[in-house]
């Protein structure tokens, strides 16, 4: 196991503080500044999953309220609402400095057998065809501030390959469809419950960066205050994270300063396993 993959899991792995509370980490995610969001989901997940035996989340429904500070610890508190005979709900509320951060709704349910069906995984080049995200950053590196490239070149757990990748400084107008393949190798071995929280964590990755895509932007061009405003999943099939997933994203609408942006995630072998919905702040910047 890689040095960055213990560093998520030690991230996913939350202290019990007292029935129903627990805490984690804010530090050693994906960005310097703020906790992603992605974390603070999948630690509210971790949370959600800490007070449940036996079932597997289905959905997801979360409001990021405030930024994360990384230099802090974030407190989770459960809220058992229901303990059904086949669905059950928690509440989870996130908090820092004594206000919240997120709050989070989950369900869990009994396996059971209905129909089945789901759409095709879309006509897209296999991830050996294509350049790791590293290299390309790697490669686009001596272009950021130098206070930006430590960040930008720093080791992370999941490989990621991009179908359609941008320049990330001087990025074209073009289509909102974007996909990209990842994986985990560490996930391998790991129970259901932790793939689906390893899910949750990648799900938040460029998610929003689909209503940037038409409009020239990217996380990196000062043009644009972004920021996650809600973000809901659904669990469909068994995830293995260590193999190869197609995250194929698009942005039907942007507007209000807002945008919003869909996500289905499929196995290499066309399997739907989850789905995605969020809206984010995509705010002109006044020069």
């Amino acid at each position: 196991m890689t040095d960055t993959a213990k560093v998520l899991l030690d991230l996913l792995d939350l202290e019990c503080l007292d029935t129903n509370l627990f805490r984690g980490s804010g530090s050693g995610g994906e960005t310097p500044t703020r906790i992603y969001g992605g974390q603070v989901i999948a630690q509210a997940l971790t949370a959600a999953y800490s007070t449940i035996s036996g079932r597997l989340c289905h959905s997801l429904h979360a409001y990021f309220i405030r930024p994360g500070d990384p230099s802090r610890p974030v407190i989770y508190e459960v809220d058992p609402a229901r303990d059904g005979r086949s669905f059950t709900t928690r509440r989870v509320v996130a908090m820092q400095n004594g206000k919240q951060i997120l709050n989070l709704a989950a369900s869990f349910h009994a396996q059971e057998d209905g129909w089945d069906h789901q759409h095709k995984i879309p006509e897209v080049p296999d991830p050996g065809s294509l350049e790791p995200r590293h290299k390309i950053l790697k490669r686009n590196a001596n272009r950021f501030a130098q206070d930006k490239q430590a960040e930008l070149l720093r080791p992370r757990p999941f490989e990621i390959r991009e179908v359609e990748p941008r320049d990330p400084m001087a990025p074209e107008k073009t289509s909102d469809a974007n996909q990209m393949w990842v994986r985990m190798e560490a996930a391998r071995g790991a129970g259901p419950e932790l793939q689906h929280i390893l899910l949750a964590y990648v799900s938040d990755f460029g998610l929003l960066g689909s209503s940037m895509r038409p409009h020239g932007l990217t996380f990196h061009n000062p043009e644009a205050m972004t920021a996650s405003l809600d973000h809901a999943m659904w669990f469909h099939a068994p995830v293995q994270l260590q193999n190869w997933h197609l995250y194929s994203m698009d942005a039907p609408f942007a507007g209000s300063a807002r945008g919003f942006n869909r996500g289905s995630i499929f196995t290499e072998d066309g399997k739907l396993v989850a789905s995605v919905a969020q809206e984010g702040l995509l705010r002109p910047l006044k020069r």
